[in-house]
């Protein structure tokens, strides 16, 4: 496939899960999917962190900012944003709804097989994410340290 074609693939998978049709997940979406981040394998386990995700973010939306191919690997850079509404599994414990919104850039690599999406990588910046929903808060030196983000 063409890094053109690999591109769109992206864009439709980004498209689907902006529109919480998984189903679309079955012809974007190999069925021995490796998510190297979340340390999971197969499509259905990468469905279900989406259904994880959309009850505890409903109104979660990613806005395509820079996507960049070149081979069978797809770099897209997106603008994610949502309201903490549901609860959500914090690293194996429940975090009760906040009520707040989050803003945050993520990056994502994809390997590209036979038109599905086969492995994935994710980065983000968990501490803002955090800070944002307000789980962390600066000590007073880090309050020091960083005042443009302590506030």
């Amino acid at each position: 496939m063409s890094v053109e074609e690999n591109k769109a693939i992206v864009r439709r998978f980004i498209e689907a899960y902006n529109s919480r049709n998984l189903d679309l997940f079955d012809d974007l979406v190999a069925p021995d999917y490796v998510d190297h981040t979340h340390q999971q394998q197969g499509r259905e386990s990468f469905k279900r962190l989406f259904n994880l995700a959309f009850t505890a973010f409903p109104d979660w939306h990613e806005t395509v900012e820079d996507i960049i191919a070149e081979g069978d690997r797809v770099w897209v850079c997106v603008t994610a944003t949502g309201t903490h509404t549901g609860e959500w599994n914090l690293s194996g414990g429940p975090l009760p709804p906040t009520g707040k919104k989050v803003a945050m850039t993520m990056v994502f690599i994809w390997r590209i097989d036979n038109g599905k999406l086969a492995e994935g990588w994710e980065v983000d910046e968990d501490r803002d994410f955090l800070k944002q929903l307000g789980i962390i808060e600066y000590t007073e030196k880090g309050k020091k340290l960083f005042p443009e983000d302590a506030g």
